[in-house]
Formats: C-alpha cells, structure tokens, sequence
C-alpha cells in the first residue's frame, strides 16, 4: 500500500480522487486545497505519489508548488488538470512529471498512470 497526497481545490473531485485512490488500494495521506499545504504536508507525511491539480487555490499554481518542493524531494507526481494549452504542459513538463491526466478522466486512466509510476520508481 503506498501513500498518495491529493492536491484538488474542489471539494466533489477531492472525494472522487479519494473514493478512486482506495479503490486502488492505497492509502490517502492527506488532502490539501492549496501549495502551501501540500508543500507542508510533503514535509512532514512524505508521500510516495502527489495526484497534482495545476488550478488550485492560494498564491501558487500546481506547477510551481511542484516547484518548490523539487527543492527539497523527488517525490513523483501525476498532473490532473483540464488545462491542455502548450504553455501549461510545458511548464509541467519542466518539473519531470509522471504524467498529465487530463480532466475529465475514467478511473481506469488514473489507474494506469498511478500503476505505471509506482513501477517506475519500484
């Protein structure tokens, strides 16, 4: 069972994300609505997979929260976002994702991509 830290601004996609993340068979460390929340709860819970909205509440995107917590850790992370312009994937692409999900998306699409990073990283 791995931890996965869900970072998701809307309430009703949270629960979605949690109920798809125990389906799985994980375990959700911890919910966060912003950047700075999440950075905190990297800190002090170390997840093993970050499930990263790119539109989130507070002073930081999803990009630039990843941002700063490349700084101190490497923790693999999954983008969910509806966002698909070329700008935005391309500063995601600058963090070293494990993928771009893009919403709206099937339980069996982020499965996959969950299975798929936990085999990258072992």
């Amino acid at each position: 069972m791995k931890k996965i830290l869900i970072v998701e601004d809307e309430f009703i996609l949270q629960m979605m994300l949690e109920k798809m993340v125990q389906k799985m068979g994980h375990q959700v460390v911890s919910k966060a609505k912003s950047g700075a929340v999440a950075i905190d709860v990297v800190k002090n819970e170390s997840p093993d997979l970050i499930l990263m909205d790119i539109k989130i509440i507070g002073d930081i995107d999803g990009i630039e929260t990843i941002k700063k917590i490349r700084e101190f850790s490497d923790i693999p992370v999954l983008y969910l976002s509806g966002n698909t312009d070329p700008d935005t994937r391309k500063r995601a692409a600058e963090t070293a994702p494990m993928d771009f999900i893009i919403k709206p998306f099937e339980y069996q699409d982020l499965m996959n991509a969950v299975n798929r990073s936990f085999e990258e990283i072992g």
